[in-house]
Parts: C-alpha cells; sequence; structure tokens
C-alpha cells in the first residue's frame, strides 16, 4: 500500500544517545519529521518509526489495535538500546500516551521522556458510546490539522476508525492504572488553545506521575499538532536541552 507523502519513518545512527520519537493516532511520522531531523542534527542516534496501520489509509488502520502501536514502540526501543547508551522516548498525542506506557513498564531502561499534548482521557460525550456504535460504524470524520500555522498537513487520515479509538480507550485506562510507576525525568510541552486534547489531560498526568523531576512548558502560539506548528523550534530546543541536561548528570552520577 502506498504511503502517504512525508509518512517514511526515520532512522539515524548518531551517538551514544538515543531517541525514540513517537507520532501520534491516525497521524503519520509527517508531523514529527521536524522534530526528529533536529535531534539527528544534535548528534543523537534517532528512530522514528511509523507505528503499524498509520500512514497509509484508515482501512489499514481499522484492523490495528493498541497493543500493536505499542509492540511496535517497545522493539524500536530494545533497538536502542543495544546501540546507544541512554535512551529518551518523545512523543505527540498518542506517542506521548505510548512513551507514558513505556516509563511505566520499562522505566528502567528509559533516561526520560518528552511529551507534547499527550492524552490520558478524554472529555468528548461520543466517546461513552463508542463500546456500541464501533460495531455499528466503521469510521468517524478524522481530527486531524488542528495547527494554527496555515498551510501545513500533518499527514493524517480523513477518517477515524472507530474499534482503534475504542483500543485507544484501553490504552488510557492502562496507563492511569499505571501513573504512578513513572519515575523518569518528564517534561511536558502543552498548547494552552487545543481542540483535540483537552487541558485536564496535561493537569491529571503531571498531579500522578511519580517523577521528581518534572517540568511543565505552556505552547502560546500553536494548537495540537505543535510539532509542525508556531512553537515548533521551542519544542525541539527544549528536547535537546533537556537530554543534554539530564544525561549530563547522569554522566556526572
Amino acid at each position: 500500500m502506498p504511503l502517504i507523502p512525508g509518512a517514511e519513518p526515520l532512522s539515524h545512527d548518531g551517538g551514544p544517545i538515543g531517541v525514540l520519537v513517537i507520532h501520534g493516532f491516525t497521524s503519520s511520522p509527517k508531523s514529527m519529521r521536524p522534530w526528529a531531523e533536529h535531534l539527528v542534527e544534535a548528534g543523537f542516534t534517532v528512530e522514528m518509526p511509523r507505528l503499524p496501520g498509520h500512514g497509509t489509509t484508515w482501512q489499514d488502520m481499522s484492523v490495528t489495535r493498541w497493543e500493536d502501536w505499542y509492540a511496535e514502540v517497545d522493539r524500536v526501543l530494545t533497538s536502542l538500546l543495544s546501540r546507544c547508551e541512554q535512551v529518551f522516548v518523545m512523543g505527540l498525542s498518542m506517542g506521548g500516551s505510548l512513551a507514558l506506557r513505556l516509563a511505566e513498564r520499562r522505566g528502567a531502561d528509559i533516561a526520560g521522556i518528552v511529551l507534547v499534548n499527550p492524552a490520558v482521557h478524554t472529555e468528548r460525550k461520543e466517546a461513552v458510546l463508542l463500546p456500541v456504535l464501533r460495531h455499528l460504524v466503521k469510521a468517524f470524520p478524522g481530527i486531524r490539522n488542528d495547527i494554527k500555522k496555515p498551510g501545513v498537513d500533518e499527514g493524517a487520515y480523513e477518517k477515524m476508525p472507530l474499534q482503534c479509538f475504542y483500543s485507544l480507550q484501553s490504552a488510557w485506562k492502562d496507563i492511569r492504572a499505571d501513573i504512578r510507576s513513572v519515575t523518569v525525568p518528564v517534561v511536558l510541552l502543552r498548547s494552552r488553545e487545543d481542540h483535540v486534547v483537552e487541558p485536564s489531560n496535561a493537569a491529571w498526568i503531571l498531579a500522578n506521575v511519580a517523577s521528581t523531576d518534572v517540568t511543565e512548558v505552556v505552547l502560546e502560539n500553536s494548537y495540537h499538532v505543535a510539532t509542525i506548528d508556531h512553537d515548533a523550534e521551542l519544542i525541539f530546543t527544549t528536547s535537546v536541552d533537556f537530554v543534554h541536561r539530564v544525561a549530563g548528570s547522569a554522566a556526572q552520577a
């Protein structure tokens, strides 16, 4: 199946510090490519996988579930660990959710995480109907290109498979149940105005992780897909500075 232009994964062998970059739900690596390329330029070893079912058609995605997406990032994390001294995980939206899950289950393998507009729940009223709707309707109109900067496309689907959204809710339930297992350093960047993920998500995460090294950054000029919006450069520099600080502290220790 042909890929959406720009949805190709990225793999780069750089220095001893590795970074796993994870895109969001129904989106693709296109939404993360400038960030991943910035990390490459900073000298890191970078892996940005295309999650199963993403970057082609929503019908391809409809047969995948959150366990498939998690299995892929878990596999890539293991690959990075075989080549790097330290590994950081960075994700947008559902990519942030998966980063949290990796930190819960494999915290000893991760030096730190960077989350951009991560989600662990939804306040959308239609979500309560998903257990029934998913058997009656294959897809809803997609939630895509919530970007303040004009003329920018994230490479996401026009439709959202309901079985996949229902599966994502299962992932959120597991993440919330185990959130106190997150002890690694955390940077959470959230958009002041986000039409996809409610502010209560960031507030809940910050209030419930067990990490002692936690930083919140508010993005004032971006919507949900902030990695390719006006505040992208702030995300890039903040993440690189975070890696240097945490990796340097570890090396001194």
